[in-house]
């Protein structure tokens, strides 16, 4: 029987012994003192100073870097935080500083022989910058060594099908962070011979992946997540499909955040797909709206009137610096109950507008901000395309399709510069 057949079910562990110590006892309280003494004796400023000052033969400092990583990687978060305070403080008064902060990571690197440590690392000091004074020069030299590391040179293009390894089917559980896969089976149908499923991996973590992207393939452009994600559904025809629907995109690894090559990643994609299956004319996202309402619950009347449908809603938005938020009781309500068309199209509209929004000259939202910065065009909107708890809290249970139309991509980020993000006539008519 395969992990994959036993993952729902118990496995029995031999236990050696069952009953941790009593905390009132002698044993209890001597284990006690033994971690916080361990987590009080950091290393000192003197000998972290050496991992950015040392050559990088020197034995000595290489010796304390493979103990500074090896702790950090069994430390529990208030330790780490303390490890990460000690890094900054060691760092102090070093001038000129030069490439010694870079030194102090490849020793970090070369010692563990772990790419992982590194983006553990940058993942915590993305979490702690605020809270940690100056750790934010070393999250941005850090940044900048992982990002000559991660070049989408060095990155391979692989397809996860159900005959991959288990252990690498069970990452894309753990990792998936726009559609919750709940079961095997689930997961069964994601990546069936009628899906696909492609991710990047880096050489040094081979069975990591750093982003995948799941596709399925259809006769028309899908609107609806919960019938695209229904393992009952019948099987698409591939020969008779005509679109391909990336349906979600997860990066898995927060210490390369900022370092971006989900775009190279979607290229990829589609060069595979058209050699793979000819027939394929069409490519769109079926995709979520992750703030939208974040942004409409901040807005007052007077912000969103233009845009309401009825003439008794506008009046009434007009001087409600609460109209936001009822606009997004009431879209969610709608998206699950009878409503009035007159309220669907306002919702359509409102989120038609928040798409196109934009602040300091970017687009607000994360996944409109990725599309569009690809090329792609805002091409529909789609009521109660996701009225899962999350569709629902996010986006009021609309999604968005933007398409990759592969001969227009140059011109719509030529138009995305001026401020004009592409979009199709149905959501110009909105």
């Amino acid at each position: 029987m395969s992990t994959r057949d036993v993952a729902g079910s118990s496995v029995a562990l031999k236990v050696v012994d069952a009953s941790p110590p009593d905390k009132n006892t002698g044993a209890g309280l001597l284990a006690r003192l033994s971690r916080w003494l361990e987590r009080d004796h950091l290393p000192s400023d003197a000998d972290v100073r050496a991992l950015y000052s040392a050559t990088l033969t020197d034995v000595s400092a290489n010796k304390q870097a493979t103990q500074w990583g090896a702790r950090y990687l069994e430390a529990d978060g208030p330790e780490r935080c303390s490890l990460l305070a000690g890094l900054v403080r060691a760092g102090v008064g070093i001038e000129p500083r030069g490439d010694q902060g870079l030194r102090l990571f490849r020793r970090l690197y070369a010692q563990s022989d772990s790419l992982q440590l590194l983006v553990e690392l940058r993942a915590d000091m993305l979490r702690w910058r605020n809270q940690v004074a100056g750790l934010s020069t070393l999250e941005h030299e850090l940044e900048t060594l992982l990002s000559s590391w991660f070049d989408v040179g060095m990155l391979e293009l692989r397809p996860i099908n159900w005959d991959s390894p288990a252990s690498l089917l069970e990452k894309l559980i753990q990792y998936e962070a726009v559609h919750e896969i709940r079961s095997w089976d689930d997961l069964r149908h994601r990546v069936a011979a009628n899906r696909r499923c492609y991710a990047f991996f880096h050489p040094r973590m081979n069975n990591v992946p750093l982003i995948f992207v799941e596709v399925a393939f259809s006769q028309q452009m899908a609107d609806n997540v919960q019938v695209l994600l229904d393992p009952g559904k019948p099987a698409d025809d591939l020969d008779k499909s005509r679109w391909a629907i990336f349906y979600s995109i997860s990066n898995t690894q927060p210490g390369l955040r900022g370092i971006s090559f989900g775009n190279f990643l979607l290229k990829r994609v589609l060069d595979e797909l058209l050699r793979e299956l000819p027939r394929l004319k069409f490519f769109a996202t079926l995709s979520p709206i992750p703030k939208f309402t974040d942004w409409l619950s901040k807005q007052d009347g007077a912000a969103i009137q233009a845009l309401l449908v009825d003439k008794g809603e506008r009046q009434a938005a007009q001087d409600d610096v609460t109209a936001g938020a009822k606009w997004v009781e009431r879209l969610r309500a709608a998206a699950v109950g009878p409503h009035e068309e007159a309220v669907r199209r306002s919702g359509l509209r409102l989120a038609a507008h928040y798409l196109k929004a934009t602040k300091s000259n970017q687009i607000l939202d994360p996944v409109a901000r990725f599309h569009l910065g690809n090329g792609a065009r805002i091409e529909r909107l789609n009521w109660a395309a996701d009225t899962s708890a999350k569709g629902l809290m996010q986006s009021c249970g609309m999604m968005v399709n933007y398409v990759y139309e592969l001969d227009q991509l140059d011109d719509n980020l030529i138009q995305l510069a001026a401020g004009k993000p592409k979009t199709s006539r149905a959501i110009q008519w909105l």
